[in-house]
């Protein structure tokens, strides 16, 4: 790869667009369902996981659970994607709204 191709790729990589929304994490172990909301949607499980294995997660339900089963029990799931067209602005009181709605539907605690 040539000098001009990676500074395609970096331009490109630069300008993708990132998904805002609402996800679950179950524990099939005890039947715990956990609802959070991420800008990043499409990366959050990845950096979820990773503060769970290294016993750094900021919500200690959750640790708790991942520590006494192990990450086979668990599992992450997309809910809701929260539409392009929603202003930079308006995104954080959206996502707080369509999680609040989300932990009642499935009676779950925030994460």
């Amino acid at each position: 790869m040539d000098a001009a191709d990676r500074r395609a790729a970096a331009a490109a990589y630069k300008e993708r667009k990132t998904a805002a929304g609402v996800f679950a994490v179950r524990c099939a172990a005890t039947g715990q369902v956990w609802v959070g909301e991420s800008r990043h949607l499409a990366t959050q499980q990845n950096g979820l996981w990773f503060s769970l294995k290294h016993g750094s997660c900021m919500n200690r339900d959750v640790q708790a659970a991942w520590t006494a089963h192990g990450e086979d029990v668990f599992s992450f799931e997309p809910l809701e994607q929260l539409d392009a067209d929603v202003s930079a602005y308006m995104i954080r009181t959206a996502l707080k709204e369509r999680s609040a709605a989300w932990r009642e539907k499935l009676a779950a605690a925030r994460l």
